[in-house]
């Protein structure tokens, strides 16, 4: 059960007063659609293996998310457990937190990609009493992984798997448990405070510790008002969702924001650009958002002329920032709006662009911050930076995160609510910013962190290394990717495929995979001994990649 994070009351105060924190539950909206639109299409949920599309009105998630909810409450779920899931975007995502909300559970969505040695940390961590698995997915035994590292959970009591053919399985245990009870009763027991955590959401860092970041309902549904006051978006728009749903970018905007719309959710559980397209134009989606390869990939697209219309017509790019040059191409190619964002798992998006600003803006910046929100650059001392110098990012939101799960020592809040956010940017004389690099060490691929400290770790047990380094380097379609420099005991021996053999062997999620490996004599270091890394990001810019 979740007892860390307590909100302080002058925090909330001064959001009550500002307006900022609405004092509502994320339920209040999903009821609401379900009062006004019961038969309106609520998902639309492509699954790539099957080529099956599953669409789902409000009333049918509604009834879906009533039965799970009874059936975990009755699997010994209280008010403030944690419920794990690592599902792709398919339709028991959404049941299953929105069955979470009704029970007054935490939702706690683990990325697919993710294996053994990523969730035996974090499954244990959150003392997670129910994980909920694909039985495959992208022809990985899910059901298979997690029967092998249940010695390392002692605090998890119930697998279910979706797919599954079993009494475990999500269909069985849950959907049709044929279980009675008093739901309303139920329910209202289990309600929500607007301040209670909602969200638990790992996020990687350079400590090789992931970080569980917790949200309320108040932090969590600022940042979608503001995001849809940005966009300008109302219940005419559809909601194209091809990054994952267990990434605070699809949670949030994929899932969330469509449900405050009253709108549609239109999923994707594995990106294919062509399939992405077709979906797009079969399901009318108006507005999409993702990382730059998601931008790149459709503005490339041979299928791009043939499923583009003007129905199409704003794309939301974040996760790291936008190489100038594909800004300009893919608004000219797709004809669309283009949006550059700025946020992280702790606190949402808290600067954009706008929709009517101009092209050095959109191609060269990563926007300004949204209303309430304020954003600063300064130096070591945590003094002002003059315009344009470079220096770490402090970001004040209403949409801050409210703690890191049994880490209080880590919410780096200082006393006037600026969090420091660990990116280095500039900010010109209108405010906007560019991010230009990370104090934290992590590299950006694709939008995801890396957590280089974790990848490093492991490296170093291996016995024929002496030293190694993971670095970013640039990369024109996913912004970053991991650069390994080692340093070996002589007369070893240490080729790409071993490295890369070694780290699957020790079970790390394969996005987390260096995409080259450098054999080096010695490290750069400083007098003091640590290696100098800005040495190393220059060499790598030199490098291609070996996979």
């Amino acid at each position: 059960m979740i007892v860390d994070p307590i909100v302080p009351q002058q925090r909330i105060d001064a959001m009550r007063a500002g307006g900022w924190w609405r004092d509502e539950n994320l339920l209040d909206y999903f009821d609401s659609a379900l009062l006004t639109c019961p038969d309106a299409i609520a998902i639309v949920d492509y699954r790539t293996e099957s080529g099956e599309k599953i669409c789902m009105t409000y009333r049918q998630l509604a009834e879906k998310a009533e039965r799970v909810a009874v059936a975990l409450a009755h699997y010994g779920i209280e008010k403030q457990d944690v419920v794990s899931f690592q599902l792709p975007n398919w339709w028991e995502f959404v049941v299953i937190n929105l069955a979470c909300l009704r029970i007054g559970a935490v939702s706690n969505p683990l990325m697919p990609i993710f294996r053994e040695h990523e969730l035996s940390f974090m499954v244990d961590f959150a003392e997670a009493k129910v994980l909920i698995v694909p039985k495959e997915f992208r022809g990985f035994d899910h059901e298979k992984m997690i029967a092998g590292m249940r010695d390392k959970l002692p605090h998890l009591e119930h697998v279910f798997v979706v797919g599954g053919d079993d009494e475990n399985s999500f269909d069985a245990a849950l959907l049709n448990h044929g279980l009675t009870s008093d739901s309303a009763t139920l329910f209202k027991s289990r309600q929500l405070d607007p301040n209670d955590v909602v969200l638990l959401l790992y996020t990687s860092g350079t400590t090789g510790m992931p970080k569980g970041v917790m949200h309320c309902a108040n932090t969590f549904l600022f940042s979608v008002h503001a995001m849809l006051e940005r966009c300008e978006l109302s219940q005419d728009d559809d909601i194209f969702m091809g990054s994952p749903l267990a990434h605070l970018t699809g949670f949030m905007y994929g899932m969330w924001m469509p449900m405050v719309l009253k709108t549609k959710m239109i999923f994707l559980d594995v990106w294919n650009v062509d399939v992405g397209w077709q979906l797009m134009a079969e399901e009318n989606a108006s507005f999409a958002m993702g990382a730059t390869p998601f931008l790149a990939d459709l503005s490339n697209a041979q299928q791009r002329d043939k499923y583009n219309s003007e129905r199409f017509r704003l794309f939301v790019c974040g996760g790291a920032p936008i190489p100038s040059a594909l800004a300009e191409k893919s608004t000219e190619a797709l004809s669309i709006k283009l949006m550059a964002v700025w946020g992280m798992s702790e606190c949402g998006v808290v600067t954009t662009t706008k929709l009517n600003d101009p092209p050095e803006k959109i191609f060269a910046s990563d926007g300004v911050a949204v209303p309430a929100c304020e954003v600063k650059i300064v130096d070591e001392q945590n003094r002002h930076l003059p315009i344009g110098r470079e220096g770490r990012l402090l970001e004040k939101s209403p949409s801050t995160f409210i703690g890191y799960l049994k880490r209080p020592e880590a919410y780096d809040v200082d006393d006037s609510d600026f969090f420091d956010t660990g990116d280095l940017a500039r900010m010109d004389a209108d405010g906007y910013i560019r991010i230009t690099g990370r104090s934290k060490d992590i590299i950006i691929r694709g939008g995801e962190n890396i957590p280089v400290v974790e990848v490093e770790n492991l490296l170093y047990k291996h016995a024929d290394i002496v030293d190694c380094a993971v670095v970013a380097m640039p990369d024109e379609r996913l912004g970053e990717l991991g650069c390994c420099f080692v340093t070996l005991k002589e007369g070893a021996e240490f080729t790409f495929q071993n490295m890369i053999a070694y780290l699957l062997d020790n079970q790390l999620a394969k996005n987390y995979l260096p995409e080259h490996l450098e054999i080096i004599q010695d490290m750069p270091r400083t007098a003091s001994g640590k290696i100098q890394k800005f040495q190393l990001r220059e060499t790598a810019k030199t490098l291609g990649r070996d996979s």
